[in-house]
């Protein structure tokens, strides 16, 4: 621990009769101060331990709550190009309340794109049109347009290619629409539907499956920015507060002391977040992961940011894409918590306009002034 409070069990200091902060903190709170050699004395007297035994990744049916996605986008993953903020927002939700996935950069795993005004301006959008993409206006999105049975694809649409189109997108991943393509870009469709994935809009939650241990959970956000982005994750009890600043896992303390909790940040634009849920402490609650940026940038200058769970064996298991916020510096984006005897992830979505030490000094860090 760094600071005095009432969690601290004892105080090691060269010298318990100076008058410092820690010694007067731990007056208040009837907190033991021994000196060095003391301390030294005692641990020669400490009895091995029991290794706490760190259970193995099982094959593992997915609870109820952590099936696929259903809906006419099921299956599908849509980016969105121009628009404003608000507007981009709107579609991203209504993809995700549709069963698809709103993805935040254009990777080979996408399978649509919507156009919104302005959408040819994005630099992406050569590219979407060299790949043959499936193009499609916000009103492809509508209840009227997405209930096309899943078995019955669409008219080809004689349209040039990166053109909006009207189509409706409820059909098989593996069906080439909304454009005049001869089929889909080889790959794009392929792996989406091989594990069932719980795609969670801002407040869902889902069940991890018993008997999986080792979770990844992958950060990641727009290319197109040089804002630097902050992932960090609270150690924290059912209040949400840390035991101890040692439960703050950012980049200067990239694990927790027991390793329960450890945080990868050499890869450009996205941050990774191990969380073995076998070594979490008992009198720690949840897991809370957010993010944060530094100066006066936004995430609504930011736009998206997309977490992604998956299992020791790489398997995506839940994924959400984050993008509510417009004026906040720091996003709270997902809460892994016990409830009744077994691990939850609750995508969180809430936005704060302070920034990374206002946020960890809500959650019970001491942060110390410069």
């Amino acid at each position: 621990m760094n600071t005095v409070s009432g969690r601290t069990g004892l105080l090691v200091t060269n010298d318990p009769a100076a008058a410092t902060n820690k010694i007067r903190a731990a007056a208040m709170y009837a907190v033991p101060v021994v000196d060095e050699a003391t301390f030294a004395g005692l641990l020669a007297d400490v009895e091995p331990g029991t290794p706490r035994p760190v259970p193995r990744p099982a094959a593992a049916v997915p609870s109820p709550r952590s099936a696929a996605a259903a809906g006419p986008l099921a299956g599908r993953c849509l980016l969105v190009l121009g628009g404003t903020h608000a507007d981009a927002a709107e579609v991203r939700n209504r993809i995700g309340d549709l069963g698809g996935i709103a993805a935040v950069n254009l990777t080979a795993r996408v399978t649509d794109v919507v156009a919104l005004p302005g959408a040819g301006n994005d630099r992406r959008w050569a590219t979407v049109t060299a790949l043959g993409l499936p193009v499609r206006t916000p009103a492809a999105l509508e209840p009227a347009a997405v209930a096309v049975p899943a078995t019955e694809p669409a008219a080809a649409v004689e349209a040039p290619v990166g053109t909006p189109v009207e189509t409706p997108v409820g059909m098989p991943v593996d069906e080439p629409v909304g454009a005049a393509v001869d089929g889909p870009v080889e790959g794009l469709a392929e792996g989406l539907a091989e594990v069932p994935v719980a795609v969670l809009s801002r407040g869902a939650v889902t069940d991890l499956p018993d008997g999986v241990g080792d979770w990844t959970v992958s950060v990641t956000w727009p290319t197109g920015t040089d804002a630097e982005v902050d992932v960090v994750a609270f150690l924290t009890d059912a209040d949400e507060q840390v035991r101890a600043d040692a439960d703050f896992v950012f980049y200067n303390q990239p694990a927790s002391a027991d390793g329960s909790v450890e945080l990868t940040l050499d890869v450009r634009h996205e941050a990774l977040v191990d969380v073995r849920l076998g070594r979490i402490p008992d009198d720690v609650s949840r897991i809370i992961i957010a993010a944060a940026l530094p100066g006066t940038h936004t995430f609504g200058d930011l736009g998206p940011v997309e977490f992604v769970a998956r299992t020791g064996d790489g398997a995506t298991r839940v994924r959400a894409t984050l993008d509510a916020a417009t004026t906040e510096r720091s996003l709270l984006l997902a809460h892994v918590y016990r409830r009744d005897g077994r691990w939850r992830l609750r995508a969180i979505g809430q936005g704060y306009d302070h920034g990374l030490a206002e946020l960890a000094t809500l959650h019970g860090v001491t942060v110390e002034d410069d």
